[in-house]
């Protein structure tokens, strides 16, 4: 992952509604969830949903997949993974990490 993909993918996340809506997405997993379901588990506004979920998908964080006549928004844990590994490529001076699992998206 590239420095300016790195700075897109955390301004994305820098937002408490984006942090909200990426975080239930990585909850919900692979299936996903479509924009209704998250507007009503969330309690935000279409527009406001719409917009977020736009500025997520611009940062490569979440995808979108047409499903019949309804989009199903997931995380993109291979670009999450790809973000974590950047974030941790030199912590701890280049010894093991510390933290068990903290290479890899659990989605």
């Amino acid at each position: 992952m590239e420095e300016h993909e790195v700075i897109k993918a955390l301004a994305a996340l820098a937002h408490p509604v984006r942090l909200q809506v990426f975080r239930a997405l990585v909850v919900c997993g692979p299936r996903g969830l479509t924009p209704g379901v998250m507007q009503e588990a969330l309690d935000m506004p279409a527009t406001t949903l719409s917009f977020h979920l736009k500025e997520l998908a611009a940062s490569g964080l979440v995808s979108a997949q047409r499903a019949s006549r309804s989009l199903v928004y997931r995380a993109a844990c291979d670009r999450t993974n790809a973000l974590l590994a950047y974030l941790t490529a030199n912590c701890c001076q280049g010894a093991a990490c510390a933290v068990e699992g903290a290479d890899t998206c659990a989605c």
